[in-house]
């Protein structure tokens, strides 16, 4: 696990894709089991360590995920997350090439419980959220007919930059749900950048993380 900042009140680390945030039907490793592990065995802990789970990444996306060593450094966390100070950027390769280079885009979004989707519907639809975030592209490889984008999200619904993008006729590419093009790859989707303050420090912290992807080492 490769561990980007840490100190007695948050530990900031890289998900690996294919790994769940927290533990799931399938028993499979998760981010969550992982830290505490490697708090108990770095500072040698009796017992489980603490360590609070403030915000989560789809199991197949990859990036910057931070968890609070305190109960009280969580509860600071999740005011952020609530109060839209806790930023996060996200890096995708998408189908197609843009018109503008620059966008928002605004949906409804309805989740599907059941089956564990979400879906762009009529803001009058019950349930339905509402789901914002911007782009900007940074490359465009026409040979592939992908694009290199950067997101900024403004509200963080589930797979909400799958859906909302898919929607717009953008899909990820290697996407398995929402989907047209590289089915049998890994998604392209990386939470590449996280800023918030200190829940103890109140410093502004800001810290990045790029994947290992070729169309992004042209553009790093």
């Amino acid at each position: 696990m490769k561990v980007l900042y840490e100190d007695n009140h948050i530990i900031v680390v890289e998900k690996e894709p294919n790994i769940p945030s927290q533990s799931d039907k399938t028993g499979d490793i998760d981010m969550l089991t992982l830290v505490k592990n490697y708090i108990k065995e770095k500072y040698n802990k009796p017992g489980e360590a603490y360590i609070g789970l403030v915000h989560r990444l789809d199991r197949p996306v990859g990036g910057i995920m931070v968890f609070a060593r305190t109960s009280k450094s969580a509860s600071r966390l999740s005011e952020q997350i609530r109060n839209k100070t806790f930023k996060k950027k996200y890096m995708a390769v998408v189908d197609g090439g843009f018109n503008e280079k620059k966008g928002t885009l605004v949906d409804y979004l309805y989740k599907d419980e059941r089956n564990n989707i979400s879906k762009v519907v009529e803001p009058t639809k019950k349930n339905a959220k509402r789901a914002e975030l911007d782009y900007e592209v940074l490359n465009y490889d026409d040979k592939r007919d992908l694009s290199l984008i950067k997101i900024n999200l403004h509200t963080g619904r589930h797979h909400q930059i799958r859906v909302q993008m898919a929607h717009a006729g953008h899909s990820l590419f290697g996407d398995q749900k929402y989907g047209t093009r590289g089915k049998q790859k890994q998604i392209r989707l990386w939470a590449y950048e996280v800023e918030f303050e200190h829940p103890t420090t109140k410093e502004q912290l800001k810290f990045t993380d790029y994947p290992d992807w070729t169309m992004c080492r042209v553009i790093i």
